[in-house]
């Protein structure tokens, strides 16, 4: 046999990178899957649907109204307003499901309750939860509880999950939700041998469940009993909701079977492959499943897997290899699937049905890290699923270190931001950053070096393990769900006209940070100069966890100074004082400006929303 070349696996990094395994992250990796959309081009993708639904172009509510929406004619918005003379009813969908993904945006008028419905009977509370400290399985983002009327007061509802923390958004912003779920298992008799899972859900980008098990329909099931397939039904009686976006991934297609395998432990530092039909192994057998657990040594040794994977669905396969603690590579029909390197490697191929032969090579090299083998196959209709050890680590993986913030709370730390740089290249660090958190459970990080916010975010405090673990790189993250405000910029800026262009850096400003003081509340206010005068830049939280309140206060500022409250793809004035931004993503409240006149602005393809600055200007975020 002609010897092939394996990649010395001498510097393989061990800490923090999980496979995902089948109850993680379904959606992170579906090859050539594609998520169906739910056309809202018309009701036709549903039964019956009742009066309380229609379709709109857009739509907005206001914080001060309960259960009250606008709507503009139109299409691509599903809308429900129920009112006393028409009290609303379920929508379910045409298409059933089984094992999905779904994706969708949804918007909550004041005071509204809602929610989704798998299989028409696992709920999914939507509520407008704007503001809440502790969730529980009655809030936004949780499953409901189930229902018992036999059982005592007190105990009738039970098997209920809150949400790990509360993400919600402020009535009339859209909110974003993923869900992927696991329908119960029958076998051939009808008997259910397997409960319905939800094995993540995301909002607003934080997850707040991982592989929660479904013993039964929650309250409110369109059937007590369960079933293979069920439409997705959405409540419609309860509250005033919105829906755009909707994507569903069905997963139903039959998964690869790998069969008939048998493994071969061969001793040694292998540099290249060996010629195996001359080196005698030193264990051999048959398995049902690829691990790494075969092996009688730590170190220095090679194991090959031969079998065969019957495919029953012809389509485009993504394998993904994790070899913790060495590396590997993969072959079918005799060809090169995943190529020889290191720890986490992949590979895509298109197969058609029928049985081809499998071969899988893992080399671990080293002495340091514990050996493991994983192999994650997706395909057409096939959810991702593992094949081999649950996890391919190496080390135990670090943390996570949280820091709480159960009473106003400052931490300095390098803060990255997913905004593109001025490079072009996505990734900024912010060098000089404070981290403000607070017990209302809003918080914000401030650029020292341009005095100016340039994230929130509502829900938990921070992530410190970048920072603290091991020799750290200095970083800390925001656990919560975050609104960014893009490329950090100056807060104040002086303008030649009103459609100058906004002040690229500090250069010609005479930036000059003075740090911050700490009241008694420890809470900061900043101070730097700028344009030769003394800027105090005060942010406090506003009454009840609704946003911030932010109050800049500048000493006898220079002629034509101006202030950018806001920049996005939209800035849509919905009253006098309030805007809503970035396609409805947060509101800018305008409190005071001394007399001067907000002004919306086309700056580079982007709004901006700027005020001329005569000494004080206050305005809050609320999101």
């Amino acid at each position: 046999m002609t010897k092939r070349r394996i990649t010395p696996i001498r510097s393989v990094l061990l800490a923090g990178m999980a496979l995902l395994c089948s109850s993680g992250a379904a959606w992170a990796q579906q090859g050539a899957n594609q998520p169906e959309e739910i056309s809202l081009s018309s009701l036709s993708a549903f039964r019956n649907p009742g009066k309380s639904w229609h379709l709109a172009s857009d739509v907005t509510a206001k914080l001060d109204k309960e259960n009250e929406l606008d709507t503009k004619d139109g299409t691509g918005v599903l809308v429900n307003e129920p009112s006393r003379r028409n009290k609303g009813a379920d929508l379910l969908t045409n298409l059933e499901h089984g094992d999905i993904d779904l994706e969708l945006d949804y918007m909550m008028a004041k005071g509204a309750n809602s929610g989704i419905y798998l299989q028409g009977r696992y709920e999914l509370q939507l509520e407008d939860s704007w503001g809440l400290k502790k969730p529980t399985s009655a809030n936004n983002g949780a499953v409901y509880e189930r229902w018992d009327e036999s059982r005592p007061n007190g105990q009738k509802g039970y098997e209920g999950y809150a949400p790990r923390q509360n993400v919600s958004k402020a009535p009339g912003l859209w909110q974003h939700l993923k869900v992927s779920f696991q329908a119960p298992r029958f076998d051939t008799s009808g008997k259910k041998v397997e409960n319905a899972r939800i094995l993540r859900a995301e909002l607003n980008g934080v997850t707040i469940h991982e592989n929660v098990e479904l013993f039964g329909p929650t309250r409110g099931a369109m059937g007590g009993n369960e079933v293979a397939i069920g439409p997705l039904r959405l409540q419609g009686d309860h509250g005033a909701v919105a829906f755009r976006n909707i994507k569903i991934m069905n997963y139903g297609k039959p998964r690869p079977e790998l069969v008939n395998l048998q493994y071969k432990v061969y001793k040694g530092k292998f540099e290249a492959e060996p010629n195996y039909d001359s080196l005698p192994p030193e264990a051999e057998g048959t398995s049902v499943v690829l691990t790494s657990d075969i092996s009688p040594f730590p170190s220095d040794f090679l194991i090959r897997y031969t079998g065969t994977l019957k495919v029953a669905e012809p389509g485009e396969y993504t394998f993904n290899l994790n070899a913790g603690g060495g590396g590997g590579m993969m072959r079918l029909n005799g060809k090169e699937v995943i190529p020889v390197g290191g720890r986490n490697q992949s590979g895509t191929v298109t197969l058609p049905a029928g049985d081809m032969p499998f071969e899988l090579i893992y080399v671990k090299p080293v002495e340091w890290g514990r050996p493991a083998l994983g192999l994650a196959v997706v395909g057409p209709g096939i959810r991702e699923y593992l094949i081999g050890d649950p996890v391919a680590g190496g080390n135990n993986a670090a943390g996570p270190i949280l820091v709480a913030a159960p009473v106003n709370t400052i931490l300095r730390s390098f803060m990255d931001l997913p905004v593109k740089g001025k490079d072009g290249k996505s990734g900024v660090r912010v060098v000089h950053a404070v981290n403000v958190g607070s017990a209302d459970q809003v918080h914000y990080t401030y650029d020292m070096d341009k005095g100016n916010m340039v994230q929130v975010w509502r829900g938990d405090f921070l992530d410190a393990t970048p920072m603290w673990y091991s020799r750290g790189d200095g970083s800390s993250r925001p656990v919560g769900t975050v609104q960014h405000f893009g490329q950090p910029a100056l807060a104040l800026a002086k303008l030649a006209s009103p459609q100058a262009a906004w002040a690229a850096d500090t250069a010609g400003t005479g930036f000059r940070t003075e740090g911050y003081e700490v009241d008694k509340t420890d809470q900061p206010t900043f101070i730097y100069q700028l344009y030769g005068t003394t800027v105090r830049d005060a942010i406090r939280v506003l009454e009840g966890g609704k946003g911030l309140r932010r109050e800049l206060t500048v000493q006898n500022p220079t002629d034509n100074l101006y202030a950018r409250l806001a920049e996005g793809s939209s800035i849509e004035a919905v009253s006098k004082d309030m805007y809503l931004v970035d396609g409805k993503a947060y509101y800018i409240r305008v409190d005071e400006t001394g007399g001067a006149k907000p002004v919306v602005r086309d700056a580079n393809g982007q709004k901006e929303l700027l005020v001329p600055v005569s000494g004080k200007l206050s305005y809050s975020i609320i999101f």
